[in-house]
């Protein structure tokens, strides 16, 4: 009896120790969900779009997607590739800590600055 007992404390510790588990997902998970609306129509000759109108539940400009202007492409391109320098500074072992938070924030600075060139160059060609 003492041993069934044992093995079962033991199996509900290993439950119990396996649920409380952190789960982590390496990729974002996407769970398309419909969107209903329901519109209740009143009888008569008028016609109002207010009475029934199945996309009257969504903003404006829900449905119409915007392309990014040259400017917020290069501004993308200007932050993706400083932030590839940063975490290459932040990983140099070779530095030392001081002088790895300095050319960290070197950087930044430089992207602030190139990014205000850039909006500079794209309105001054306007």
């Amino acid at each position: 009896m003492k041993t069934v007992s044992l093995i079962l404390i033991c199996a509900l510790g290993f439950t119990y120790h396996a649920s409380a588990q952190k789960v982590i997902r390496a990729v974002p998970r996407y769970y398309p969900r419909t969107h209903v609306a329901v519109g209740v129509g009143l009888g008569g000759w008028g016609y109002s779009p207010y009475w029934y109108n199945p996309w009257y539940a969504y903003p404006p400009g829900y449905y119409q997607r915007a392309r990014p202007s040259k400017l917020d492409l290069e501004i993308q391109d200007i932050q993706t590739d400083y932030k590839d320098r940063i975490w290459a500074a932040r990983h140099d072992e070779s530095l030392s800590r001081k002088e790895r938070r300095r050319t960290v924030h070197d950087l930044k600075i430089e992207r602030d600055k190139a990014i205000l060139q850039a909006k500079k160059d794209y309105y001054k060609r306007r």
